[in-house]
């Protein structure tokens, strides 16, 4: 008999004893390991990222009886999430209430960011909760700054103009991932206007959304448009956002695991407010001195930009670099500037973000491979796409893809000719949801 001893074996795979976790005679569809012949134990501390899923909230998903780890089928076939296990942030947040709002099903998040030093909702949450409840005539409970449970009913959903505004810098970005997928299948176009912060620490920059995420993601075949109205940044926010989105019948899958050769790497560096544009042409310098070490043979061209008083709101500064493939991949890395942090060191931290995403081999970026987990599951087929490592990101928004949509995932290493030895193939069997409005 073959046992799966690998760490990322979920449903009925795990028991918990002896201060170690250790694998159970099932093999999870999320697998990537090989199989061994016989039970492996697996130290708490073997890996950082092991310490995370050893942690009491998760390893209490697993000593529930297997009939509460699946959907709760009561109060109208609610399900019911944990959103303490994984991620454990807003992001199960994201993925589930767009799903909810898709599926029409009803559900409950309890433990909403419990290991989180401010548990509950925080502004960003609920604004982006308050959107889709709009945005489908649904109901909410619980939504309330520092709520650790909401229950969401939704209902149609509705194209047109809808809006949200954190009144912080909390990310427009992370505004938009929880909205987009839902106003896809519309029976309208949608206008989003979505108030905050353009650039923000923990998510997404706005520039990364427009030069790497909006390309990729209309390879599912949809259309979109991001007009930045105005920027904002921390601590006050301010910034403007709009997305125009069209509605589709049905998502297509996509296929990226040929990344190609690169051939072309730009980006730009900017400052705002009462900063100089000096510090963005040393970001710039730094990053560029730094991708020369490996990339000799390109020109890199990062320009350095002040952005205009009218279209900027408090004071900023960052950088993000794209490298372009032969096979039309995009690939990133950014960061951004705060007070103590030299110009220097925050060109070099985009550039090696960008060199790290470069040696893996993968076709898309660390960033970029969770936020394509909901549409490959909602696609009309078999989707796949070549990555680096597995961030726990990705776990998470599979986890909870394949909870509400009964989409199949697989995760395999690589084995293509010159694939690094962290590359890995994610498979999805999408559910081909289709558009009833149209």
């Amino acid at each position: 008999m073959q046992f799966c001893a690998c760490s990322v074996c979920f449903g009925d795979s795990w028991r918990v004893g002896g201060g170690a976790l250790v694998a159970a005679p099932a093999r999870s569809s999320f697998c990537a390991l090989p199989l061994s012949s016989s039970l492996r134990p697996f130290p708490l501390l073997a890996s950082g990222w092991l310490q995370r899923l050893a942690r009491p909230s998760f390893l209490a998903l697993f000593r529930r009886p297997a009939s509460q780890r699946r959907r709760t089928m009561g109060d109208g076939d609610r399900v019911e999430i944990d959103g303490s296990i994984m991620e454990g942030g807003g992001q199960i947040l994201r993925v589930s209430t767009a799903l909810s709002c898709l599926l029409g099903t009803p559900l409950r998040v309890r433990n909403i960011r419990a290991g989180r030093s401010q548990p509950g909702l925080r502004p960003q949450h609920l604004s982006g909760l308050e959107m889709v409840r709009a945005l489908c005539d649904g109901k909410m409970e619980g939504g309330e700054i520092g709520s650790t449970e909401v229950t969401f009913t939704p209902g149609k959903i509705k194209g047109g103009t809808h809006l949200a505004d954190t009144k912080t810098a909390g990310s427009v970005c992370l505004l938009m991932q929880v909205a987009m997928p839902c106003v896809l299948f519309a029976a309208a176009p949608s206008e989003l206007h979505l108030k905050g912060g353009t650039n923000a620490e923990m998510a997404p920059q706005i520039d990364y959304t427009v030069m790497v995420f909006k390309p990729i993601v209309e390879k599912f075949n949809l259309t979109l448009d991001c007009i930045i109205k105005r920027r904002g940044y921390y601590p006050k926010g301010g910034g403007e956002v709009m997305v125009q989105i069209s509605p589709v019948k049905q998502l297509s899958p996509i296929t990226l695991t040929d990344r190609g050769t690169v051939t072309k790497i730009h980006g730009r560096a900017f400052v705002a407010g009462a900063l100089p544009v000096k510090i963005a042409k040393d970001m710039a310098s730094a990053a560029v001195r730094c991708i020369r070490k490996e990339v000799r043979d390109l020109y890199v061209n990062i320009q350095a930009v002040r952005e205009p008083d009218n279209e900027a709101f408090g004071t900023g500064t960052g950088i993000i670099i794209v490298a372009e493939t032969s096979t039309g991949c995009l690939l990133a890395g950014s960061s951004l500037g705060k007070r103590g942090k030299s110009a220097d060191k925050v060109g070099m931290e985009a550039a090696e973000m960008l060199l790290g995403n470069l040696r893996h081999g993968g076709a898309v970026d660390d960033y970029l491979q969770d936020q394509l987990i909901i549409f490959m599951a909602l696609a009309d087929g078999i989707s796949r796409v070549k990555t680096g490592p597995i961030t726990l990101h990705t776990e998470t928004a599979i986890h909870f893809a394949e909870q509400l949509t009964k989409a199949k995932f697989t995760v395999t290493k690589s084995e293509d000719d010159g694939s690094s030895k962290d590359a890995y193939i994610i498979e999805c069997q999408g559910i081909g949801l289709l558009n009833p409005n149209l």
